[in-house]
């Protein structure tokens, strides 16, 4: 990717023009990050307080799941309902911090301890917290070019 930087006194506000040959990931990705649309943060229901709704920081969730028709939001400090759909989620995370592993999952990769990679055909994710999920076998050669591995 080229940048150029260009200082013209005539400019009241700072304007960035995005010049490319196709509309890639990439480029959807650095025209949210300009454009300031990444949340920093999204709300969380306890789970059983239907009315107490939590602001939950992006860099203290762990993962994201799908289950029981619900979408749970795990947390350094507990776990949450969410009421937005998990592709909902997906859209609003920063894509380089958050990735998905499965239909029903997403994790945040710097809560990642290690992964173990032993299992036949999958992937093993243990997170900070020792607790741990599965690669589905449908994304284990998209986590895998992911990762550079």
């Amino acid at each position: 990717m080229k940048v150029e930087i260009k200082i013209d006194s005539q400019y009241e506000e700072t304007s960035v023009i995005i010049v490319t040959n196709e509309l890639t990931d990439e480029v959807r990705e650095l025209s949210k990050m300009l454009s300031g649309s990444n949340e920093r943060f999204i709300v969380g229901f306890a789970d059983g307080a239907s009315g107490t709704a939590a602001v939950l920081e992006n860099d203290k969730i762990i993962r994201i799941y799908s289950a029981n028709q619900k979408v749970r939001i795990v947390t350094e400090n507990g776990e949450y309902i969410s009421k937005l759909r998990l592709y909902e989620l997906e859209e609003r995370l920063p894509r380089g911090e958050f990735v998905r592993v499965s239909n029903s999952e997403i994790v945040h990769l710097s809560k990642v301890k290690d992964f173990d990679l032993s299992f036949s055909g999958s992937i093993c994710v243990r997170f900070s917290d020792n607790s741990t999920t599965y690669v589905s076998r449908r994304y284990v050669s998209k986590i895998k070019k992911y990762l550079g591995m």
